[in-house]
């Protein structure tokens, strides 16, 4: 359904209750149609803990539903006492199980996509490496071609590695997978929003060690910049990270790619905050999430920000016209 999404509800231990909450509250201002994927009984009592009055309506399949005019809930099986200290042990499944109806529902063209809620990567994956964006692109088989597009309609950014160590980010950086990142972002910028994109290409030393040989930019980031511009990709580079942003209202690059996790995401979110969502790109459907944590700190203190929330929402309607 071109007008359907679902959200999943994430992370049990979370604030991911209170923005849904937030969010639901505010229903009416979007044209997207949405339902949320979780335990019925779970969310309920979360609500009922944070004084949210939002009425929920439980379902246990996808149909032709009045979407904008009640809040369903897909319901998942979860057993827990305290609704905000749920066992590891019954939520690793329960997220888990989650996902894997959200993918589904995806693939079987029932969604126009799905936003997942944040969750606690290394108590749900067991890896400290693995994030939502290797866990879909592992199980879809595109890992090295994915890539993490956090995206703002000004300027977004994308890191070629993500949740690694940096004594291991040059290990990782490969012309290959330069380009094959490069090339997912394109096709997603021409399919979606029919632009070219113009994408700056960060190197990874400070002044990109002034291109001494042995360097990462003489040696693999510069010869990827070369292929893809025989392929026609509208990219420049490698561009010294500590001026790149600085320079934007003049170079006015959609995307700004670069070697690892915090070169771009640390200056990004100086500059947008929560105006911003993440996008996993290379996927045979579109999966979305806010830019931000699970805020244990803030869980049940009713402080926590759906603005990036609501932009997940507010992108599926612009796509889908």
């Amino acid at each position: 359904m071109k007008n359907l999404i679902c959200i999943i509800s994430g992370e049990p231990n979370s604030i991911n209750s209170e923005i849904i909450g937030k969010v639901l509250k505010m229903k009416k201002k979007f044209r997207q149609n949405f339902f949320i994927i979780g335990n019925y009984k779970l969310i309920k009592k979360q609500f009922e803990k944070l004084k949210s009055n939002v009425k929920l309506k439980k379902i246990t399949k996808i149909d032709n539903y009045n979407y904008l005019k009640n809040n369903f809930v897909l319901d998942v099986p979860l057993v827990f006492k305290n609704p905000f200290k749920v066992p590891i042990k019954n939520k690793k499944p329960y997220i888990m199980n989650c996902f894997k109806i959200a993918i589904d529902l995806a693939k079987k063209k029932k969604v126009a996509g799905f936003i997942n809620c944040p969750i606690n990567k290394f108590e749900t994956f067991g890896l400290r490496t693995m994030g939502v964006t290797e866990f879909l692109a592992k199980k879809e088989k595109v890992l090295g071609k994915e890539a993490m597009l956090i995206y703002n309609k000004s300027l977004s950014v994308s890191p070629i590695t993500t949740h690694i160590k940096i004594k291991n980010v040059s290990k990782k950086i490969t012309k290959k997978i330069i380009i094959d990142k490069s090339l997912t972002i394109n096709n997603f910028y021409k399919k979606w929003f029919n632009i070219k994109p113009k994408i700056g290409l960060l190197g990874l030393n400070p002044h990109n060690f002034e291109f001494r040989k042995g360097s990462e930019e003489l040696k693999t980031i510069i010869p990827a910049i070369k292929a893809l511009k025989k392929n026609k990709i509208l990219i420049y580079g490698p561009i010294s990270s500590d001026t790149a942003f600085n320079n934007q209202s003049k170079t006015k690059y959609d995307v700004i790619i670069g070697m690892y996790h915090d070169q771009v995401l640390s200056p990004f979110k100086t500059l947008y905050n929560f105006n911003a969502i993440n996008v996993t790109l290379g996927l045979p459907y579109l999966r979305v999430s806010p830019d931000h944590g699970t805020g244990k700190d803030i869980v049940k203190k009713n402080l926590a920000n759906p603005k990036s929330l609501v932009h997940c929402i507010k992108f599926f309607s612009k796509i889908n016209g």
